[in-house]
């Protein structure tokens, strides 16, 4: 049954999204105004009428609806990245990771997700406007006790120790070599995203100089089907490069 101030999806006709609280107040959609106050008491799944009469279905957000609704400030990294990060570290209940830079908190809060109730995520971020707005999203999602922002430059330190997992989207995460050795357990696992072939090589230049193995870059590209009728087809369009994937293992 949803309570009053639970935050909620409604979804339209035409499969639209809409993150809100159930309270005493209206949402004004193309489909007509929906009286929030009318979810209270519901259970998920039903549906609530517009004053046009139209269907909106109730349900309680998963953190996928966050994730599409976050605050965002730089780019976000996308679930197809998220993804392959999970896929070649295992991060999972209990896991504690350090995420460097925060930006708007997508990665911190999928990982968040993943690792509670016993784990946590710390999430580095140099600069105080976009950690603020990390922490807001991080507290939208409902996962401020497992995931916390810390304002601070990861190029200097890394505070915590016995990690599971490093994820780094930063300009020289070369530079966080050091830490990362200091700060992953035995076995643990560095994940970094770089944009350019040139980050690579400078980040591959130095992984020599530190004791990490099983070292290996991947890209990950994703393209939808379009299933109709009578033509089932890739789409033309796809979700192509948006950065380049390295995973390394500290011995």
């Amino acid at each position: 049954m949803i309570s009053d101030g639970e935050r909620i999806i409604l979804i339209d006709e035409e499969g639209r999204r809409y993150l809100v609280q159930a309270a005493q107040k209206k949402l004004h959609t193309k489909f007509g105004v929906v009286d929030l106050a009318e979810t209270i008491g519901k259970e998920p799944g039903a549906r609530i009428k517009s004053h046009l009469g139209k269907d909106f279905v109730l349900l309680r957000p998963a953190i996928v609806d966050y994730l599409h609704k976050l605050h965002r400030v730089p780019q976000i990294m996308l679930p197809k990245d998220a993804g392959q990060i999970v896929a070649h570290t295992g991060v999972g209940p209990g896991s504690r990771v350090v995420d460097a830079g925060a930006g708007s908190g997508a990665l911190a809060i999928f990982l968040g997700n993943l690792v509670r109730p016993t784990g946590w995520v710390i999430s580095y971020e140099v600069r105080e406007d976009f950690a603020k707005i990390a922490e807001e999203n991080i507290r939208m999602a409902g996962l401020d006790d497992i995931v916390k922002v810390k304002n601070k430059d990861i190029y200097q330190s890394i505070d915590e120790t016995g990690l599971d997992l490093i994820t780094l989207d930063l300009p020289q995460p070369e530079l966080v070599l050091p830490h990362a050795q200091q700060a992953l357990k035995p076995g643990g696992y560095l994940a970094v995203f770089t944009p350019c072939v040139e980050h690579l090589q400078r980040l591959y230049r130095e992984f020599g100089k530190f004791s990490f193995t099983n070292i290996s870059t991947i890209e990950c590209l994703v393209r939808e089907i379009e299933v109709r009728a009578n033509c089932t087809r890739p789409s033309t369009r796809m979700i192509a490069h948006t950065g380049y994937l390295t995973f390394a293992r500290r011995l």
